[in-house]
């Protein structure tokens, strides 16, 4: 039976780009960057890409907005909780909450 998830991929245009935008504004740490052939490298970072999780969504919607993190705009409080919607370098989108 599956027990976890191994890793995820996420498609990037600009390697570089990409990479400083998860280590610079989002705070995660490069456990790997390695060639993986003559155009592209394997990097893996500690984080995963699901639904991010956060003690307090205003405060850190305020932290990472001044970082320059892009939001479809400001949290959103739902019955179940409340998050907020966010584009990495490359225009992938992703949920935070609290």
């Amino acid at each position: 039976m599956i027990k976890q998830i191994k890793f995820v991929s996420i498609p990037v245009a600009d390697q570089n780009r990409a990479l400083d935008f998860y280590t610079e504004k989002l705070g995660f740490t490069i456990i790997t960057d390695q060639p993986f052939d003559d155009k592209q490298r394997w990097i893996e970072l500690r984080f995963m890409n699901m639904s991010y999780a956060c003690e307090d969504i205003d405060k850190t919607y305020k932290e990472l907005s001044a970082r320059g993190v892009e939001f479809e705009g400001p949290p959103q409080k739902q019955p179940w909780g409340t998050y907020a919607m966010f584009k990495d370098s490359e225009g992938n989108r992703f949920v935070i909450s609290s």
